[in-house]
């Protein structure tokens, strides 16, 4: 059969399909920010030890870390409907087992639950609009929409935890979970329609399984643990020397086996390449900036909790905004790295701002219009990022290559809190210790200029992140424009010569 009698016509149900998508993504991601205000609330109502309260947001971030790729390659050998409806029945029962938890541990054991399904649930997510919009302007659009989401839903946890834990209490912020994923199931089950032929049957890989997820979990825990014991902390260095070695292996053995976990030609394209090491070190300063200014907000400036997430509101209507009207609009028109080039270093101007805050500083007149330059350069980024990681694969390989986007943001939050937090904390200690004679004679003042002194210092390493992020992006990825109807099959990982491909989207026949 010809090549141009391969062109399946578009899902006449994908837009549909794509409300539901986008409602699990946003529970999924709105997850990893909600908890963080109910917290404080969960470990008072259950005795958890200062020591172990970190292990409610470690378990969820070791699960979900450590099993992303194993969760996009189930997707891929399963199928990514039938691995996106458990993923979400499975998230919703998980939630409900920590909405109820009576002790710490079935508390720990519901995060870790909720990020082995979340594992499943996310790939299967971006797999799923890979597969179903091809036509290069409608995929603009998808991707900006979901592009929007991953990067707003984090604001849009913070504000809905504080408005839960304060209203009601902080089981809600688990229990809210379960109407989104029963909406989400209900409608993926009655709407998606998962084009044939796109499964890869392959035997499972199973050392690459353990290689991974045990290489992943050691690296995220090491950054984890350097955040409350240091860097010097025999466990921690321990960790990366572990991650090192595993993930070295896991990479021999991918490179030797039949039937890989992770194809190295998904991640050896220079375009893919680029788009999953840009966007992990994006959001090595965007979690930096989320736990920066909750902390300012709420103990510096007096906010409430429900007032901290509305103050949040100018960087997601930014994102969105860079998204669906910057970033959906000019990607048929442009290639991706001059959006994803000049969205992060907008993003860095925005986050330069923030590097002025003071005690005093007016919410209106500086950290606002930092939002907005903060929201606007990422939505921009974020979107042809989101649609670039599954440029060019093979449509069974769709699931592993989404789960390394979700991978790379996963340890570049894990990276960004433990890194940057521990810059501000050495700074901050700096600052007071050179001020002592402030603090004898006004230790609350010292404590604030200290803190805030600390933000500023690691929000510097911020910008600085974002800088390379975006010149990674424009010397990494070439693919050119999309085309402007749907292509068939996939294009290169760039030619030799230097010209720019035409970034051609995989299409899947029945």
């Amino acid at each position: 059969m010809s090549k141009t009698a391969d062109i399946r016509l578009p899902d006449p149900s994908r837009w549909k399909a794509l409300a539901f998508i986008a409602l699990a993504q946003l529970m999924v991601v709105l997850d990893a920010t909600i908890v963080n205000i109910a917290l404080p609330h969960a470990q008072t109502a259950l005795g958890i030890s200062d020591a172990n309260k970190q292990w409610v947001i470690t378990a969820y971030a070791l699960a979900f870390g450590g099993l992303l790729l194993f969760g996009g390659r189930i997707a891929d050998l399963w199928g990514r409907k039938r691995t996106f409806v458990v993923g979400l029945i499975g998230f919703a029962l998980a939630s409900a087992l920590g909405g109820v938890a009576q002790n710490q541990g079935m508390l720990f054991g519901s995060r870790a639950l909720q990020g082995v399904f979340g594992a499943l649930l996310a790939p299967a997510a971006l797999s799923l609009l890979a597969v179903m919009f091809t036509d290069a302007k409608e995929r603009a659009k998808a991707f900006g929409i979901y592009g929007a989401i991953a990067g707003g839903g984090g604001a849009v946890g913070l504000i809905l935890g504080g408005f839960l834990t304060q209203a009601l209490n902080w089981r809600w912020t688990f229990l809210v979970n379960i109407p989104f994923a029963v909406v989400a199931a209900a409608g993926a089950y009655f709407v998606i329609r998962e084009p044939a032929g796109s499964r890869n049957r392959s035997p499972l890989d199973v050392p690459g399984v353990a290689l991974s997820a045990l290489g992943l979990v050691s690296l995220v825990y090491g950054f984890t643990r350097a955040e409350s014991a240091g860097w010097s902390d025999a466990l921690t260095i321990g960790m990366f020397v572990a991650s090192g070695v595993l993930l070295l292996s896991f990479v021999l053995t991918e490179s030797r086996v039949k039937s890989p976990l992770l194809p190295l030609r998904v991640v050896l394209d220079r375009n893919r390449g680029g788009v999953y090491l840009s966007l992990g070190l994006a959001i090595i300063a965007m979690f930096g900036l989320f736990l920066f200014l909750t902390y300012y907000l709420q103990v510096v400036k007096g906010y409430s909790p429900i007032r901290t997430g509305f103050a949040f509101l100018p960087m997601i209507a930014g994102m969105i905004t860079g998204s669906t009207q910057i970033g959906a609009r000019l990607m048929t028109r442009v290639p991706a790295r001059k959006l994803m080039g000049p969205g992060f270093l907008t993003a860095a101007v925005g986050m330069l701002l923030l590097t002025q805050l003071e005690i005093g500083t007016s919410y209106a007149g500086l950290i606002l219009p930092a939002q907005l330059l903060l929201g606007l350069g990422m939505g921009t980024a974020f979107m042809p990022a989101m649609s670039l990681a599954t440029h060019g694969v093979e449509p069974r390989d769709s699931g592993v290559a989404s789960a390394m986007v979700n991978t790379s943001q996963q340890v570049g939050g894990a990276i960004g809190t433990a890194l940057l937090n521990t810059i501000a904390a050495s700074a901050a200690t700096a600052y007071a210790s050179s001020h002592a004679a402030l603090g004898a004679r006004n230790p609350e003042l010292l404590k604030l200029q200290s803190m805030v002194h600390g933000f500023t210092g690691a929000i510097w390493w911020a910008v600085g992140i974002l800088v390379v992020a975006s010149a990674i992006a424009v010397t990494f990825i070439n693919a050119g424009r999309p085309s402007a109807g749907p292509a068939v099959g996939a294009s290169g990982s760039g030619s030799a010569d230097g010209v720019e491909d035409e970034f051609k989207i995989p299409v899947v026949a029945h």
